[in-house]
């Protein structure tokens, strides 16, 4: 029995170390777990439609670099789109993009009583483009996707849905007083979430 105990012990410390926010002086990391820890971001793109050509415009999207848990991120993020969505028509003409994801769409912020424009709930704010996936990564998107999304297995076919993936060149981390903290696509991929 006090194996068992023991056994059930170490099993929650494990969890709580794994569920623990990185500490601030780990930009890369964090600019991980935020990822691997949210469902959607806001996306901007420049906007390609009539009377709004060239502003920004940013829209929400459903994302996800893998399924949930501590070992299912792969870093990018995947994104399930259509055609005949209005962003998508911008990301035609210009695919470059910033995407923001933040800590405040989890319990964490609101447990601390952060708000969301509080650096200590963090953000990321990643810049690059966005790109059809090719065939040999399709599958992996799809898990990604449709393990957080379930529902997108179900919308409707006749929209011509397709994966992409944010292709990411900058990475900017606000988790912390004094500024954001600039992170590499290569620091990023290297360390885990």
């Amino acid at each position: 029995m006090a194996r068992l105990l023991l056994l059930c012990a170490a099993s929650v410390l494990l969890a709580a170390a794994v569920a623990a926010i990185p500490p601030p002086e780990e930009a890369a990391r964090m600019a991980r777990y935020v990822l691997q820890s949210c469902d959607w971001g806001a996306l901007a793109t420049l906007s390609a439609q009539e009377g709004l050509r060239g502003r920004p415009f940013a829209n929400i999207f459903s994302i996800s670099d893998g399924p949930p848990g501590p070992c299912g991120g792969s870093g990018v993020p995947y994104l399930y789109l259509t055609d005949m969505e209005i962003s998508v028509q911008d990301l035609e003409i210009n695919s470059n993009a910033s995407l923001t994801v933040s800590l405040a769409q989890t319990p964490y912020c609101r447990k601390h009583k952060y708000d969301p424009q509080n650096p200590l709930c963090a953000h990321i704010i990643f810049a690059g483009s966005i790109v059809k996936v090719n065939d040999s990564e399709a599958d992996l998107a799809k898990k990604a996707l449709f393990s957080r999304h379930p529902e997108m297995e179900s919308w409707p076919k006749d929209h011509n849905w397709f994966f992409a993936k944010f292709n990411i060149t900058n990475i900017w981390v606000l988790d912390y007083f004094g500024g954001l903290k600039i992170v590499t696509p290569e620091e990023y991929y290297s360390v885990k979430p």
